[in-house]
């Protein structure tokens, strides 16, 4: 099995910054995208920021103020958020895209989420 495991979620005031964590632990062989979702009330899930092994990939919204990474060794993705706006309020997702054996066929795992608020 495998799981996602999200933390760093919190309130921060606008202009704050916060940084978000996804590990990946389980029967893992490789991962080939790990990214960040988000939705907020009443909105559809989007994408905010993706990372494969060529490629990193933003929305618009975010471009500029959130960095996403990846720690290969821990299985893991960041995402530095900074100069946080009020719009940024949501529960943030994890996702993996991934084969658990070689050769083997690519499964989507998700996170619990996280939540994010910014308040003043």
């Amino acid at each position: 099995q495998v799981q996602l495991v999200e933390s760093g979620g919190g309130s921060v005031q606008p202009g704050g910054s916060l940084r978000l964590s996804c590990a990946a632990s389980g029967s893992i062989f490789r991962i080939n995208f790990m990214g960040w979702y988000r939705q907020a009330p009443g909105n559809k899930r989007e994408l905010v920021a993706g990372i494969s092994s060529s490629s990193t990939d933003y929305a618009e919204s975010v471009r500029g103020r959130f960095t996403i990474s990846r720690d290969n060794a821990r299985n893991t993705v960041y995402l530095q958020m900074t100069s946080l706006e009020f719009e940024d309020t949501a529960v943030y997702y994890c996702k993996a895209i991934l084969s658990t054996t070689n050769g083997g066929r690519n499964y989507q795992y998700w996170g619990q989420g996280t939540q994010v608020t910014v308040s003043s």
